[in-house]
């Protein structure tokens, strides 16, 4: 383990980190809302600390192993959440313990969307625009920014890029550089972002709102600036924008950048996940739309459709906006949805989730296994397209469906020890662990009424759902810090 490497480059993406706070700075001038004074604050003990710990080390030129690739990711999201609560301890329009900021910061950053924060119409538009742009930071991860910027650094990203980017076939580069694969990435993001606003603005929403949400949307995040969420704006349009903008996010990254080099549909058409992922929805919507209606809980179909559709694309794209109160609607649905988001987005998109490819994978492995059963020496590959999946990518998906169900099954347990009742242990850490947010029970609007011990160990879920399980947990392996 190179630690001074670690140090030098943690340092470095502290001081980078610190810059974000100023557009809140901004925002609190433009306003006049009375919150600048802690985003100086903030950027002043950011910039600090990582000059702090850059500084004795500036020297130290040495490339990242891949190993001080997973502690460099680790350690920056860890500390991106404490320092990204700064804000919320030091506002005085606020008053939030520092588990609550915590909370909220690591929230934002994980895109899971979970909040401890009521009134939010009445907070302070630094402040909600500080939220949402924590989400915006998060989603495409604030590591793939910065492997386009640590060569000019003198720090190589390959090792970050990896132990960041999500999915299975994680390794797959866009262009031959990795600096420049990072920009690819980073440039669809904002044109989507850029995008997404624009369309939020035409469809009635003022300016804040409009960036604020588009923010979220393409983060996959679902922080709102009103507490009823996209139910404050009471319109088919904005939900409209809103769908639209949620699937394209669901969708790999890699993937947009394919079409938009290819200038054709094509990729979207051929590529088995998008195909899959669609179809998910689709089926959900229906079954929502037709229980909906059945149950009389909206007086007719197309009113049923409408909520239907909304409310499963965003559940099932880990987004979190709510339109309707999900969580009271009667029978099966409201499981039904928070099974949806299990599944989740594409692998390389914004969203969370166990990720579609692997879910397909593991379809298609177990149907294998049955066939294997009336032909044991039949050789019969899993294949993704018309491309067969090599046994080391099957063998990853395996292990990480394990450790997913076994990290789920233990940090429910520590939630409900802590007090939770079952269903809103069993949502909560299914809402965390997704990076989907709003849950059942206790949990359904906000996360303000639990204990500070269930919000540090849902803290820890965000972190290991963003994360993707192997990256944190690789830290808990003795061989890990073997030489």
């Amino acid at each position: 383990m190179q630690r001074f490497v670690v140090q030098r480059v943690v340092g470095l993406l502290l001081m980078l980190f610190s810059f974000t706070m100023l557009p809140s700075a901004g925002v609190a001038l433009i306003y006049g809302d009375g919150d600048l004074y802690p985003f100086l604050i903030a950027f002043a003990v950011t910039l600090g600390t990582g000059f702090f710990f850059w500084l004795p080390v500036r020297s130290i030129r040495r490339e990242l192993r891949l190993r001080d690739g997973f502690l460099v990711v680790v350690l920056f999201w860890s500390v991106l959440g404490l320092f990204g609560a700064l804000p919320f301890v030091l506002s005085e329009k606020i008053e939030m313990t520092f588990t609550d900021a915590f909370f909220e910061s690591l929230s934002g950053l994980t895109t899971t969307g979970a909040t401890v924060i009521t009134g939010l119409d009445s907070l302070s538009h630094s402040l909600l625009f500080y939220r949402q742009q924590l989400q915006w930071l998060g989603g495409m991860g604030i590591i793939v920014l910065a492997v386009a910027i640590m060569p000019m650094l003198g720090v190589g990203g390959m090792q970050l890029f990896r132990a960041e980017t999500p999915g299975p076939m994680k390794d797959t580069k866009l262009t031959p550089r990795i600096t420049e694969t990072a920009k690819a990435l980073w440039y669809i993001y904002l044109g989507l972002t850029i995008a997404c606003g624009v369309a939020y603005w035409w469809a009635g929403m003022n300016v804040f709102d409009a960036i604020g949400h588009a923010f979220s949307t393409i983060a996959i995040g679902g922080f709102s600036t009103h507490d009823a969420s996209m139910g404050f704006f009471n319109s088919t349009a904005v939900e409209l924008v809103a769908v639209v903008f949620m699937l394209l996010a669901g969708i790999s990254f890699s993937l947009h950048f394919l079409a938009w080099r290819s200038t054709s549909l094509k990729p979207y058409m051929l590529d088995p996940e998008v195909r899959t992922y669609l179809s998910v929805l689709f089926l959900v919507t229906l079954l929502t739309t037709f229980y909906l209606f059945m149950s009389q809980t909206f007086q007719d179909l197309p009113a049923s459709l409408h909520y239907a559709l909304f409310q499963v694309v965003s559940i099932g794209t880990t987004t979190g906006f709510t339109t309707a109160e999900y969580y009271a609607w009667p029978g099966l649905l409201p499981v039904v949805l928070l099974f949806t988001s299990f599944i989740g987005g594409c692998a390389g998109s914004t969203g969370g989730g166990m990720k579609v490819i692997r879910c397909l994978l593991l379809i298609r492995q177990g149907v294998r296994e049955i066939t294997r059963l009336i032909h044991p020496s039949a050789q019969i590959p899993v294949k993704i397209g018309t491309k067969a999946v090599p046994e080391r990518v099957l063998n990853a998906v395996w292990g990480f469906f394990s450790l997913y169900v076994a990290s789920f099954v233990v940090i429910m347990l520590l939630v409900m020890a802590s007090g939770l009742d079952q269903v809103t242990a069993f949502s909560a850490t299914a809402a965390c662990l997704n990076n989907l947010g709003p849950g059942l029970g206790d949990v359904g609007s906000h996360y303000g009424n639990i204990n500070a011990i269930a919000k540090w160990i849902l803290c820890f879920a965000m972190l290991l759902g963003r994360l993707e399980i192997f990256t944190l947990l690789v830290l808990f392996m003795p061989t890990f810090w073997r030489r």
